[in-house]
């Protein structure tokens, strides 16, 4: 269920154009999730839509979120569906952030494209 949850976060991101879009295995590392994606957009509104695309697809598929933040101010949301957790950052906040830095024991994941 997780791999599928985890392409379907993937594809609704890459559907909305989010960029550089990283997915760590945390499996192991953290308690919080299995696995984080981490993208950015290049607007609030763009940012806004990939949060919403995320939304969208789980339910969609039938999975739950659990919970989203910082949506409205649209710099860094985070879409927590239950073993995948995707954060969406505006572009220029996710250098700042670095969470590929933070999280750097993670092994990073190729997703392939459906």
């Amino acid at each position: 269920m997780t791999s599928t949850l985890l392409q379907a976060a993937y594809k609704a991101i890459d559907d909305k154009h989010g960029e550089d879009i990283v997915v760590l295995n945390m499996e192991g590392i953290s308690l919080l999730a299995d696995y984080f994606i981490i993208t950015h957009g290049n607007s609030d509104r763009q940012v806004q839509a990939i949060a919403r695309e995320l939304q969208d697809v789980a339910v969609k598929e039938g999975h739950e979120i659990r919970r989203v933040e910082g949506f409205d101010g649209a710099r860094w949301i985070l879409v927590d569906l239950g073993d995948v957790v995707a954060h969406v950052f505006h572009k220029d906040e996710r250098s700042y952030y670095n969470l590929e830095r933070l999280w750097g024991d993670a092994p990073q994941l190729d997703i392939p494209q459906a």
